[in-house]
């Protein structure tokens, strides 16, 4: 792993800026699946195995000024260990994105516990108008599902893209005899629940100012 930063103040501030809630963020601090690194101060997310051995992790910048934020995995991350988020109790229940910070936007929008949210460190898609061809099952999904047998029900969670959506249906169609699957893009086209959070961290803003 990249060595940490003596605090994750920048982490912090980026997160809240893109609209995830302040105990999601500290959740994942205080768990040991996401910290800043030193130097460049990216927002690092781990993935962890049964025994808390870290075996995969990304890194996002948090320079907002840049276009295209920077993004890649550690050399070595194994995809089978992808970042997730735990319920606080059990559950049956999985929703899978395609990366950790629509999983913790989603919470952040859903404000529930009640399932484990799961990153595939990104999807794979032909190009638009090639052959559709069926993809791969998701190495985090498939690993994910073999440690724990006692998922039923899988939300699909994707980007409403060309691509999410045909992730999606892909996985729909590998999945759908073993569980119970459902498809839960954002309603509007082009998003992503990242986008969706921090349009409504923005007009709380609004709001907030409004009311005073």
């Amino acid at each position: 792993l990249p060595p940490a930063a003596k605090n994750d103040r920048r982490v912090f501030a980026y997160l809240m800026k893109r609209g995830i809630s302040r105990e999601a963020v500290l959740f994942c601090l205080r768990a040991g699946i996401l910290y800043e690194s030193e130097g460049y101060h990216n927002a690092v997310f781990v993935g962890r195995d049964q025994s808390g051995t870290a075996r995969y992790a990304f890194l996002r910048g948090t320079y907002t000024k840049s276009a295209e934020p920077f993004r890649m995995e550690v050399p070595g991350s194994d995809k089978r260990f992808c970042f997730f988020l735990p319920p606080k109790e059990d559950s049956k229940k999985l929703a899978v994105y395609e990366s950790a910070i629509d999983a913790l936007a989603h919470l952040t929008l859903e404000g529930t516990t009640d399932k484990y949210r799961l990153s595939l460190g990104g999807i794979y898609a032909p190009k638009e108008g090639t052959e559709k061809r069926a993809g791969k099952p998701p190495a985090a999904l498939e690993a994910f599902l073999e440690r724990h047998p006692e998922i039923e029900e899988l939300e699909l969670c994707m980007d409403n893209d060309y691509a999410g959506r045909w992730a999606a249906r892909q996985i729909m169609e590998t999945y759908q005899k073993r569980y119970m699957v459902s498809v839960r893009l954002p309603e509007r086209e082009g998003c992503d629940y990242g986008d969706l959070a921090k349009e409504a961290n923005k007009a709380a803003l609004k709001w907030a100012d409004y009311s005073r």
